[in-house]
């Protein structure tokens, strides 16, 4: 999933640190803050991200997956180029697991649930996407309702994406009428408002070691 800002402004620095949980031959797991993108931006003033800062203590390290710019959450980023290629063969082949947390507007009316709705970019509002029934991807998202706050009309979700399409959380979710908290994309201004930041966190990642072949779980406690 693709970093959500415009790449040509100029972002707000992080001063969060990425927080490193794992750390192997072939890889690391690191929880990305959000307001950190995860590649550098094509703006120059926009260099600081996950990969540039691990660069610094791993020289060699390569980004396999990325957040979005307002997400939190786990990710793994490979330090040699094998680990690179296995890692990804699995993203690529959709074999890996992740789970997010979101808070989410308003009451669902099914307690679980599978979002299949096709994605593709929405050209005359970029960086945008947009639900697209003749010429979306494929895009499925299951679902879980975890609790619900009647006294904010809110939901906490926990979301199990099994493609990988730019924006696809927040576009499903909003699509189905109930969007993610702080986000400024694809909820109304009050739903952008009750938030400080998007409340959306990939709170676990499942993969095949590169090395040993044991499965790998990391996880990241979700901050809100």
């Amino acid at each position: 999933m693709s970093n959500s800002s415009d790449d040509l402004a100029v972002l707000p620095k992080c001063h969060e640190p990425v927080d490193i949980v794992r750390e192997d031959e072939g890889f690391v797991l690191v929880v990305k803050p959000a307001g950190l993108l995860s590649v550098p931006g094509r703006n120059r003033a926009n260099y600081d991200c996950v990969l540039g800062r691990l660069q610094m203590e791993y020289p060699h390290a390569s980004m396999i997956h990325r957040l979005d710019f307002d997400t939190s959450g786990i990710m793994v980023v490979a330090r040699h180029k094998r680990a690179h290629a296995a890692i990804a063969r699995q993203f690529e082949q959709r074999t890996t697991r992740k789970v997010y947390i979101a808070i989410v507007a308003g009451k669902l009316s099914d307690p679980a649930g599978e979002i299949d709705m096709p994605i593709a970019p929405d050209k005359d509002h970029r960086p945008r996407y947009k639900i697209c029934e003749t010429g979306g991807k494929p895009s499925i998202t299951r679902y879980r309702v975890l609790s619900y706050d009647a006294a904010t009309d809110t939901s906490r979700l926990e979301l199990t994406p099994l493609t990988g399409r730019s924006h696809q959380l927040r576009v499903h979710l909003s699509a189905i009428g109930h969007p993610i908290l702080g986000c400024h994309f694809y909820a109304p201004e009050p739903i952008q408002a009750a938030a400080p930041r998007l409340l959306l966190h990939a709170a676990e990642l499942e993969f095949v070691g590169p090395d040993d072949g044991a499965r790998v779980v990391g996880r990241a406690e979700c901050p809100f």
